[in-house]
């Protein structure tokens, strides 16, 4: 059976690069109906952040990234921990001491560092073979184990990169278990494939130097080579180097805070190196597992565009709108409408939603662009006299206009249709453009940079506070 792996280490935010390492496997395992593993490298205690296994759990779970095997599922090949696999790796490192393929090293650390220093002096590339000691003691915890390398040309193949080869020179004595007893990535990470059956491995592409020890250890063990899929950088919005911190990178966890949608963060992040050689933009995630191929994992870095995402995310409302009702899209809304929306219920926001969705960008855009509809705004006659389709007209005109607005208003059945007919008799009254008399109305009942159709405002604000808003204004011109 295939199966496939994401092993995230709980060293604190779970970033972009390390989802997309989960979603390629989970897309190749879900496509051959075979199973997809969560399993946690926790062996670094130095770094451990507590909480973070959680929020990798909780991201997962999220994204819809169910997991086939691992921590609280649970399956076959328990613990899913490495920390509490140190009896697996054990019994493993014990069986290449007995191969005479690792051997024990009390070096002390200066002296390695000793090894160095004589080598960057020398202008020599260091490898610790050329310094492997010659007399070791019998292993136990509290000594390291090392490796002891076959130095020999390496070829492979890899599902992205294609045929590849490394010589001697870059195999040495790595480290396999540390002092503390507990293993090294290099170690840990191909007995645990091995003992889980993992077929494809997906990893960034940046281990393929690191690939030729890993490919002796797997001969020393007489261990089928599982597929090896090297997953290309993802670049800085510039494209010249690595996404990072300094980039703005966010966790995908303030992304999530900030209103992007699951499917949005899914759909933008398995595109971000791959494609299916169309021109098509938008897919869940059963377009993924039917479309997916690891043949279209391109080679070089993929570049990270938060505009394309939020793009793609004001897709996705709208399409969750549009398919699956507002209700759908409401129940999504916890937490990100203002404040004073808290005393409203849900018939009205829903109705506030309902004419606002398809200009959001992110959910969080709620806090900005509904306030008015749960407030009154504070007056700025500024704002009005500023505005490029208002500008021309005297305050006297524009207070005119407004009180004619609101006579006409107040006499109106208040509904969608009735009140899209009464503003567009009152273009015919007033003589002017809609750019004009609607964007005064608008305004006077927003004080916004933005609000949905005209008619539309009118109908959810009501009529008591659409023409109390009116009359505000027209109060203000006449006393600015």
């Amino acid at each position: 059976m295939l199966k496939t792996r994401f092993a995230p280490s709980p060293t604190g935010y779970i970033h972009i690069g390390n989802v997309r390492s989960a979603i390629y496997p989970y897309l190749i395992a879900k496509q051959a109906n075979g199973k997809f593993i969560l399993r946690i490298e926790d062996t670094d205690q130095a770094r451990y952040v507590e909480g973070a296994t959680e929020l990798i759990e909780d991201t997962l779970k999220w994204l819809g990234l169910d997991w086939d095997e691992g921590p609280i599922v649970g399956g076959p090949d328990e613990p899913y921990f490495q920390s509490e696999r140190k009896a697996i790796y054990h019994e493993w490192a014990k069986k290449l001491i007995a191969m005479g393929r690792a051997y024990a090293d009390p070096t002390p650390s200066d002296v390695i560092q000793g090894y160095r220093d004589k080598c960057n002096a020398e202008k020599i590339p260091y490898l610790y073979r050329n310094f492997r000691p010659t007399a070791t003691p019998e292993w136990h915890e509290g000594i390291p184990l090392r490796f002891k390398a076959d130095p020999k040309v390496r070829v492979w193949h890899d599902e992205v990169m294609g045929d590849m080869e490394a010589g001697p020179e870059v195999q040495d004595d790595i480290i396999l278990i540390k002092a503390d007893g507990l293993p090294t990535y290099n170690f840990a990470h191909i007995v645990d494939d091995a003992t889980m059956g993992v077929t494809h491995i997906c990893r960034g592409v940046e281990y393929l130097s690191s690939t030729p020890n890993y490919l002796a250890i797997y001969e020393a063990f007489g261990l089928e080579v599982p597929k090896l899929i090297s997953l290309p950088h993802i670049l800085g919005p510039t494209g010249g180097k690595k996404l990072g911190k300094r980039d703005g990178a966010k966790s995908v966890d303030e992304y999530r805070k900030d209103g992007i949608l699951p499917e949005a963060m899914l759909n933008y992040l398995a595109c971000l190196g791959w494609n299916d050689g169309t021109e098509e933009e938008i897919y869940t995630k059963e377009d993924l597992i039917t479309k997916f191929s690891v043949d279209r994992i391109q080679t070089s870095g993929a570049r990270f565009d938060e505009t394309k995402l939020l793009w793609q995310n004001g897709q996705w409302i709208r399409k969750i709108a549009g398919e699956q009702g507002i209700d759908a899209l409401y129940e999504r809304t916890a937490g990100f409408w203002p404040e004073s929306a808290e005393p409203y219920g849900d018939d009205y926001k829903k109705q506030v939603l309902s004419i606002i969705y398809d200009r959001l960008k992110t959910l969080k855009d709620l806090k900005t662009m509904t306030t008015y509809f749960f407030s009154d705004p504070e007056i700025d006659i500024e704002i009005i006299t500023n505005n490029k389709f208002l500008k021309k007209l005297s305050e006297e005109e524009l207070s005119e206009l407004l009180q004619i607005a609101a006579d006409k208003l107040e006499n109106t059945v208040w509904d969608e249709e009735n009140l899209q007919a009464a503003l567009n008799q009152l273009l015919e009254q007033t003589g002017k453009k809609p750019a004009e008399l609607f964007s005064l109305i608008r305004i006077s009942l927003s004080y916004a940079p933005f609000s949905p159709a005209l008619h539309q405002t009118l109908a959810v604000l009501g009529k008591n506070i659409s023409l109390a808003r009116l009359r505000k204004t027209i109060t203000a011109i006449e006393n600015h």
